[in-house]
């Protein structure tokens, strides 16, 4: 059967710009981290945070996430560097690719938490923050695996199918294959909408709309990976990253349970610091913003006016500037 159209690959994963010679797959993940920080650090603000919070702090959380996410993968895939006729010097080529995202999860939280527990800060108001970032940064990095003609899934003849390029040495053999970077990409621009709605319709705090971030994640990495056809470890038939998926999913949403019941609501302060600089800079004006129509800012009016000040002109301020959310 003849083709319609297809997907075509890149000739080369390398990007020239200029005579300086960029690796695609590396570009993805610059730019991904780059949209993560800098839509955080929106969204950080809005809460009341100060500006640069984010980039601060993952200052810590990024190589932390890249080490784990390097670690995951050559764990799960020791095979492809510690094995007779392999090389063992290629498990620190992260520039071929090969991160895993459980990995870079686990250890970017744990840089995450360094880096809040210095400024001090609570990581789950962070996680919330920069939950749908990292969503954006993960359809980013994906075409990566574009660039290396690399983790496509099965053989098919859709019009969408993704051309590969024959080549022996990395185990590719020609042919057209559904473009699961393309699917895990499209997926994640959906969890970060999804967590962005949610976020605004349900006023999710203390790590909800993280935890919502990644129970939405595993669902569609499970089918995404079951179309995979890249060599992988089974566990009772099912890939490991698919059981992965099946645990970080359940605790996930145990954790959208309990802490929905625990802690109610959402954090009033997220970043003591920027209150103290707001308070030092005005008093009336200078609680932090909420997501929930600007009540600090007019209770602090309020209480001018008791003591016979500007108080009212200042309340009517702080009600008529509603606080926005991205």
């Amino acid at each position: 059967m003849d083709l319609l159209a297809y997907i075509p690959s890149p000739s080369s994963g390398v990007i020239y710009l200029g005579p300086v010679p960029l690796r695609g797959y590396a570009f993805c993940i610059i730019i991904g981290v780059f949209v993560a920080v800098w839509y955080g650090g929106r969204r950080w603000v809005a809460r009341g945070g100060r500006v640069g919070t984010v980039a601060d702090i993952a200052v810590w959380a990024v190589p932390f996430g890249l080490v784990g996410g390097r670690l995951y993968h050559v764990i799960t895939d020791y095979e492809l560097y510690f094995t007779d006729g392999r090389d063992w010097v290629d498990a620190f080529k992260i520039w071929q690719g090969g991160l895993g995202i459980w990995g870079a999860i686990a250890l970017g939280a744990l840089g995450a938490w360094i880096g809040c527990r210095r400024r001090g800060i609570p990581l789950p108001a962070y996680a919330d923050a920069i939950a749908p970032g990292i969503a954006f940064a993960q359809a980013i990095g994906r075409w990566g695996n574009w660039f290396n003609q690399e983790l496509y899934g099965k053989a098919t003849t859709l019009p969408w199918a993704l051309k590969i390029d024959g080549d022996a040495d990395a185990g590719r053999v020609a042919g057209t294959y559904h473009p699961t970077f393309l699917y895990e990409s499209l997926w994640c621009v959906g969890v970060a909408l999804l967590v962005i709605w949610a976020d605004r319709r349900f006023t999710l705090g203390h790590g909800r709309a993280f935890a919502l971030y990644v129970a939405a994640y595993t669902v569609g990495r499970f089918w995404i990976e079951y179309l995979r056809v890249d060599d992988a470890h089974h566990v009772l038939g099912l890939r490991l990253n698919n059981w992965t998926a099946v645990v970080v999913f359940l605790a996930a949403v145990a954790y959208l349970v309990i802490s929905a019941k625990r802690a109610p609501g959402r954090e009033e302060v997220v970043e003591p610091a920027a209150v103290e600089d707001g308070a030092a800079e005005g008093g009336a004006g200078a609680a932090p913003a909420t997501e929930t129509g600007g009540d600090a800012p007019a209770k602090s009016g309020d209480a001018q006016a008791k003591s016979g000040g500007e108080g009212e002109a200042g309340a009517v301020a702080a009600e008529a500037e509603p606080t926005k959310n991205p």
